[in-house]
């Protein structure tokens, strides 16, 4: 007899294959896998039903006014309709009488109409049942829905001027970027979701709520997205003597810094020490909870935190209103690109005119030479022709001042073709109330056109639309675009990929196709 000394399988040997063992069923006879009560499923659930004594109606209040629901005794939950949050809510109030019979293995939601009152659950539950087999087995919940008002909404309805604390946000600048921006930040991250109601406000707005904690919650966002400071005070309403119970009003005063993205700005000396002597020229490249400032001629960056800038606050040279443009006429590059805070950028040498007037031109240094081509149009800033009426660069004794400050690409010439066209993305906005008695003229003619620029300025800077929730515009028609394929390459947009699907715009319907 032949040994194989490796023990390693011939070719020509034969290894049976395994198969589960089967039992028959002690009741039908059907054959089926062998269990601890030696019946199969079927005739297992004839005889014991697992679900008996479960509840297969429960009720649940809602407060029709913020789509919230009660969890006794007192505490209120907002949640979405068949969300995950809203399923665990519901598993969760029966799990006090479930987890005495069964064990929830699986639970989802069943359609059921939005205005039926009614919100049905499937639970898959597992219980030990004869000789310690275990069964599985579906189990439908019902809950009806009851509407009822929370304390805060029926305090509203009965009075809706009745609050308790007020955010009054305001920035002291002559538009809106700032407040445009933390609109979409606020809808994202629902920060203003609990306000009673808010209401437009010069220089900013008014947010109105039912409770402290919810405009402290406000603030504390703000606070994380924005180098703000803020005070707080508050009113007395009422006393109640016998109980000592004091009511309050209490109203959070909160102010943006005034330095925005890419404004302009001249160092106080002592700042500029204390940043070791950068500019004083400065450009604001991003504004967080810290301004990020960067030298344009020697790329040195420095962050300022709220707490540095509000003690010793200083204001912005010039804006970005103020921005004026330039045709390229001449660019040599100085260096290689770099990254400097998370951005792209690189030193060139070029050659300018203002394209209003082609009579002087300047030879600058800028710091996006990466960006820019001989031809190409660029927006800065004219120091050559501009009143600098400032006192702190009044302190800096033999300063020379460039002609211009070159701060982006403008795409102005391509963006004219396509202007009164749909984009390919869409933003939500919040509910302000605005009093049109106070309304000047022309001043809506003024937010349309800065709400304008503003969807122009996400579409250049990949890095301002990073927190930013863009939705696809459904009513968009790439046919519609009526220039030429030069200058849809040229002009940025919104990639697809970036953009989510708004759901209140989803069309469900029964069409199998």
């Amino acid at each position: 007899m032949a040994v194989n000394p490796s023990n390693q399988p011939s070719a020509g040997m034969f290894f049976p294959t395994q198969t589960p063992g089967t039992v028959l069923c002690c009741t039908c006879g059907v054959p089926m896998a062998p269990n601890p009560a030696n019946m199969c499923v079927r005739c297992l659930r004839l005889r014991v039903d697992i679900t008996e004594g479960l509840p297969r109606q429960a009720t649940v209040n809602f407060c029709p006014d913020c789509s919230s629901y009660l969890q006794p005794p007192n505490k209120w939950m907002r949640f979405n309709l068949e969300s995950q949050e809203l399923l665990h809510f519901l598993v969760k109030r029966l799990h006090t009488r479930f987890s005495r019979l069964v064990t929830v293995c699986h639970a989802e939601f069943i359609f059921t109409e939005p205005h039926s009152k009614r919100l049905k659950i499937r639970l898959r539950v597992r219980r030990e049942v004869l000789n310690g087999a275990v069964l599985e087995q579906p189990h439908i919940v019902e809950f009806v829905v009851h509407d009822k008002l929370c304390t805060p909404c029926s305090r509203l309805q009965a009075n809706p001027d009745q609050w308790v604390a007020a955010v009054q946000l305001r920035q002291h600048v002559t538009h809106r970027r700032t407040f445009l921006f933390l609109e979409q930040l606020i809808l994202r991250h629902g920060a203003a979701t609990r306000a009673v109601r808010i209401a437009a406000a010069p220089h900013g707005l008014d947010f109105f709520f039912a409770s402290r904690s919810h405009a402290n919650r406000l603030v504390d966002f703000l606070n994380s997205v924005a180098p703000i400071h803020f005070r707080t005070d508050k009113q007395l309403v009422s006393h109640d003597e016998k109980s000592s119970v004091y009511n309050y009003k209490h109203t959070f005063s909160v102010e943006i810094s005034p330095i925005c993205r890419e404004d302009l700005i001249c160092l106080p000396p002592k700042v500029a020490r204390s940043l070791g002597n950068l500019g004083p020229l400065v450009i604001c490249t991003k504004v967080s909870n810290s301004i990020i400032l960067m030298d344009p001629f020697t790329l040195r960056v420095a962050y300022i935190n709220a707490t540095q800038y509000w003690s010793d606050p200083f204001r912005p040279l010039l804006s970005s209103r103020q921005l004026v443009e330039y045709s390229i006429l001449d660019i040599e590059l100085e260096s290689d690109i770099v990254t400097v805070a998370g951005s792209r950028y690189q030193l060139a040498s070029v050659e300018v005119a203002r394209m209003s007037d082609f009579s002087n031109i300047f030879r600058v240094k800028t710091h996006i030479g990466h960006l820019l081509n001989v031809g190409d149009n660029a927006l800065g800033y004219d120091l050559f022709g501009a009143n600098t009426n400032d006192m702190e660069m009044d302190k800096y004794k033999g300063l020379v001042l460039p002609e211009c400050l070159l701060v982006k690409k403008s795409y102005e010439e391509t963006r004219a073709k396509r202007r009164g066209k749909q984009r390919n993305f869409k933003l939500k906005r919040l509910e302000v109330e605005v009093d049109a008695t106070n309304g000047r003229k022309g001043e809506e003619d003024k937010k349309n056109d800065e709400y304008r620029k503003f969807l122009e300025e996400l579409e250049e800077n990949p890095e301002l639309r990073f927190n930013i929730s863009l939705y696809k515009n459904e009513n968009y028609e790439p046919s519609e675009m009526g220039s030429s394929m030069a200058d849809v390459d040229e002009t940025p947009s919104v990639p697809v990929e970036e953009l989510v699907a708004d759901l209140e715009d989803l069309d469900i319907t029964d069409d199998q196709d």
